[in-house]
């Protein structure tokens, strides 16, 4: 599943008239180097929620050809679900297995097929996360299970263990990418989880009780195409790895 539906609101003025997932870098919109990334990565049945400018996302998937490549649109125009509604509400959408959900606006270099064999049998989700510096950081225990966030900027901690030190656990930040159990579904409404919340709520909400996992692949490189100044530095990026031409 790729997060297309959002209003890219740090990426003004470019998304007054274009959804952030058709912003594009090297010529390239951001969403076609996410689908490029994806079935390159072994996935031919992706699902794309929209909700920003819904109409050019579907007349650019339209366009768009991927032999053998099924792609399927969950679309909340009526509501912008955040990231947890999302992936609920597109759950007739994802089948019966485990999946992988990409922020639309990350580009890197992780190699998600040794990202998917990394999984362990009890994870009801899996994160990527890397080392960088953030404002924002997941806390995990020495076996890498999740056991909180805080936010360094306010001093903020949230965790399901009461006293968690934040000094004693890892710290990593979130990559946007993480592969799911199909168990989510029946924990969402077990859980008290409506039709609009952040994933990661849902996440902090169950990491006592249900596993969590965190993964910080070897030599990962991440941007966040968030804002104007990173649209450089992702062409860049794209550059060096290979995937436009220099």
């Amino acid at each position: 599943m790729i997060f297309a539906a959002g209003l890219g609101t740090r990426l003004r003025p470019l998304t007054d008239s274009m959804p952030k997932a058709l912003v594009p870098v090297c010529g390239k919109p951001l969403l076609q180097i996410t689908l490029e990334k994806l079935i390159s990565g072994g996935y031919d049945d992706i699902v794309v929620n929209v909700h920003h400018f819904a109409g050019q996302i579907k007349e650019f998937l339209s366009m768009m050809e991927w032999p053998g490549v099924r792609i399927s649109i969950s679309d909340e125009s009526d509501l912008l679900r955040d990231t947890g509604g999302g992936i609920r509400y597109a759950a007739p959408l994802l089948g019966e297995g485990s999946f992988l959900v990409h922020n639309v606006d990350i580009i890197s270099n992780l190699d998600l097929g040794e990202f998917r064999s990394c999984v362990r049998e009890d994870a009801v989700a899996t994160l990527a996360v890397s080392g960088r510096k953030s404002s924002r950081y997941l806390l995990f225990g020495d076996d890498m299970r999740l056991a909180g966030w805080m936010n360094t900027l306010t001093g903020e901690v949230r965790s399901p263990y009461r006293g968690l030190d934040p000094d004693k656990c890892r710290k990593y930040a979130f990559s946007g990418i993480h592969i799911l159990s199909h168990k989510v579904f029946g924990l969402f409404g077990k859980r008290g989880f409506g039709e609009k919340f952040p994933i990661m709520d849902f996440y902090l909400d169950i990491a006592a009780e249900y596993p969590v996992y965190g993964i910080s692949p070897e030599g990962l490189e991440l941007i966040d195409v968030g804002k104007p100044e990173s649209l450089s530095l992702a062409g860049d990026f794209l550059r060096r790895s290979g995937h436009v031409p220099l």
